[in-house]
């Protein structure tokens, strides 16, 4: 027991730097959201740990929902393109710049301009935009997904970015290509036949 602590520890100390960098980036985040009037637990005030209701009003409020699998992508997709572009540079430098990346994400995710697109593109009518616990816990699920990348072999990040797509799609017609896809050229097709998943509440 003494070894592991000390170890975790040792590990600790040479990270620090790594650590209050990505602590930093989360709270300018969040800070930056709650002045542009972001809400720190959604409209209700009521901290949650899950919702899987893509239809709810608590959708994108809690700490994880449908879409946390999404960022947990976005995570492995920024460790491959850092691989590809940036490999010369350490995995740690790597991996700020992958939740500097995520962090600008949530904060366009997160301004009226985005939230209007979904709300007039996709199935998201009713979107608010993200509470700050939930904006700040896609970074992390981000940070999880570069986190398994780095120690995966690539046939095996492939094969779970392909498990969580289809799992979302079979689950709740919804994923990241879709959603992507709806952002930058809507479909009605698609977005009737995701709609037909709708229930009736």
């Amino acid at each position: 027991m003494e070894d592991t602590m000390s170890t975790l520890s040792e590990f600790l100390q040479r990270q620090r730097w790594v650590i209050g960098g990505f602590l930093a980036i989360i709270a300018v985040t969040a800070g930056i959201e709650y002045a542009f009037g972001r809400s720190p637990l959604g409209p209700d005030g009521r901290f949650g740990w899950w919702d899987n209701n893509i239809w709810g009003s608590e959708n994108s409020q809690r700490v994880a929902d449908v879409y946390s699998f999404s960022h947990i992508i976005h995570g492995m997709i920024f460790y491959g393109s850092l691989w590809l572009f940036a490999r010369k540079l350490p995995v740690r430098h790597r991996f700020l710049i992958a939740i500097l990346l995520e962090a600008g994400w949530e904060l366009l995710e997160n301004s009226p301009i985005i939230i209007n697109r979904y709300r007039e593109a996709t199935i998201a009518q009713g979107y608010i935009g993200d509470s700050i616990l939930n904006s700040s816990c896609d970074v992390l699920m981000a940070a999880l997904g570069f986190s398994l990348a780095a120690r995966m072999k690539l046939r095996v990040t492939l094969a779970a970015i392909l498990v969580l797509e289809l799992g979302c799609l079979l689950w709740v017609r919804d994923n990241l290509t879709l959603n992507v896809l709806m952002l930058v050229y809507p479909s009605e097709t698609i977005k009737a036949w995701q709609s037909a998943g709708q229930p009736p509440f």
